[in-house]
């Protein structure tokens, strides 16, 4: 062989090397992400070829599904009410495929690609019958869901309703939504226009208020700040501590003042029962202060402030559902401790976390980790995955939990008796949070009932609202707690 030939066949060597090394890089390395780019439009018809599966809510209703249809696509994905269930179910698209919600975080088993879907797959190339999708059911109620919704109407807010035994979310609304039924059309132009402008929208349409994002807390903290000083051994309901009609922040000339003047006590001075009842906020600020940062952010903390939570636990098979975590400062001045202990400040919260302060006093002071799949079944309805209550923290005592929901009985009986339910022991919090120096409030309430034998805990905020929390939040929490209770 002369030198020429040589030269050759090694050339030709080295691009057959080349050749192979790279497509195994593509085959093995690479699969998923080019199944997953939205150019693919193999891998699309293929996805779309095959019947995505359901999401339903807790009664069975079907929230998503994927349907036949005479196009090249073969099957259309469908929300039913999709506004009042956005934020739960996300959205399937041609042109981003799954995002958001429980179409991202189970999009393998709803593809029916999942490993645990394997003998399935099997199952369908032997029999020659179509591979389907999983199923994912969720803790949402459909009655809870929709009279949430309905109640928040056109207002900004949010509302999330927990089971406090287990951690089942019941309902979690956000307004203003979006319909994905417009993203999920099968005009690719129609469905990038659709998406601009609901991406563009100054009311942002698609981001899911309950978990992701974060408001003022206002009086509503004033629960975590009073838990916190009766697991300090130093205060009990009847301990009297600093009130008055004004307190000013330390270093500043800034004035606290309260709401009402049952709030400043007598003689400058308010039990601590009084002071929640009444929503003191010269008598928490000073609380606040005398407890210190440290002591207050650590019982923030077993309430689940500085951690994401994930929703949808061991059944992500894509983009988990991941909550934003609240944040209590690490390190404050006394005049910004005093402003975050009565929910100002560099104090922010979801409504997500508010709902787990109020479902940790309801469960005795056990605070169970915030869920909305209970399970998966394979398209032989045969059950794959099932969650299990489990418990996040012990946030405080079963004594300290009976004498908080003693206080937020107070509050109900004493200062926001329209928040009462016939027959029925509530147990609630209230909180205005001041957004602007125009008068705009972040209105809140937060509770649990019956008091005696809790069944849910809701957290309502309506955003930039001139009104108060027990007028703008309340009737809709008590509505809710009304319609859950019957």
């Amino acid at each position: 062989m002369n030198k020429n030939l040589r030269q050759l066949f090694t050339a030709v060597l080295v691009l057959f090397v080349v050749l192979g090394f790279s497509t195994t890089l593509l085959m093995t390395f690479r699969t998923n992400e080019l199944n997953a780019d939205p150019r693919n439009t193999r891998a699309l018809y293929q996805e779309y070829g095959l019947p995505r599966g359901s999401i339903l809510a807790s009664d069975g209703t079907v929230l998503a599904e994927s349907t036949a249809i005479n196009d090249s696509f073969q099957y259309q994905r469908k929300y039913s009410n999709g506004a009042v269930y956005a934020p739960v179910t996300g959205y399937y698209s041609i042109t981003s495929r799954a995002d958001r919600g429980i179409e991202a975080s189970s999009n393998e088993l709803l593809s029916g690609q999942s490993d645990s879907l394997w003998w399935e797959r099997v199952k369908s190339q032997l029999t020659g019958t179509q591979n389907r999708g999983a199923s994912i059911e969720t803790s949402i109620s459909t009655k809870l869901q929709t009279l949430a919704y309905k109640l928040l109407g056109s207002q900004s807010g949010s509302v999330v309703a927990i089971e406090p035994s287990t951690g089942r979310i019941l309902a979690m609304v956000s307004t203003p939504s979006y319909d994905p039924n417009v993203l999920a059309t099968h005009n690719s132009e129609n469905a990038v226009k659709q998406y601009s402008a609901l991406a563009s929208n100054s009311n942002n349409p698609m981001l899911n208020r309950a978990i992701n994002q974060y408001y003022p807390p206002g009086s509503t903290f004033k629960v975590v700040v009073a838990a916190a000083a009766l697991e300090s051994g130093k205060y009990d309901t009847t301990t009297e501590i600093p009130a008055g009609s004004s307190y000013t922040l330390p270093g500043t000339e800034t004035k606290l003042t309260n709401a009402v003047s049952s709030g400043d006590g007598t003689n400058g001075k308010i039990t601590l029962n009084d002071a929640l009842s009444y929503s003191s906020n010269t008598a928490f600020s000073q609380l606040g202060v005398s407890l210190g940062q440290s002591t207050i952010a650590s019982q923030a903390k077993k309430f689940g402030f500085g951690s994401s939570m994930t929703l949808d636990g061991s059944t992500a098979t894509g983009l988990p559902m991941k909550s934003t975590a609240s944040v209590f400062p690490t390190s404050a001045t006394k005049d910004k401790l005093a402003l975050a202990s009565i929910g100002q400040g560099d104090n922010v919260e979801t409504p997500l976390q508010n709902a787990m302060v109020a479902a940790a006093v309801a469960n005795g002071g056990k605070l169970m980790k915030p869920t909305i799949v209970d399970r998966v079944r394979a398209s032989d309805l045969s059950v794959l995955s099932k969650t299990s209550p489990e418990e996040y923290s012990q946030a405080f005592s079963s004594d300290t939990a009976t004498k908080l929901t003693s206080m937020m009985e107070d509050v109900v009986t004493k200062d926001a008796p329209e928040l009462a339910i016939s027959n029925v022991k509530v147990a609630a919090k209230t909180g205005t949070a001041q957004i602007g120096s125009g008068g705009s409030n972040d209105a809140w309430t937060i509770g649990f009932a019956p008091a005696n034998s809790p069944k849910i805990a809701v957290a309502v905020v309506v955003h930039n609202v001139t009104t108060y929390g027990v007028d703008a939040a309340g009737p809709i929490m008590q509505q809710i707690m009304k319609e859950a209770l019957q």
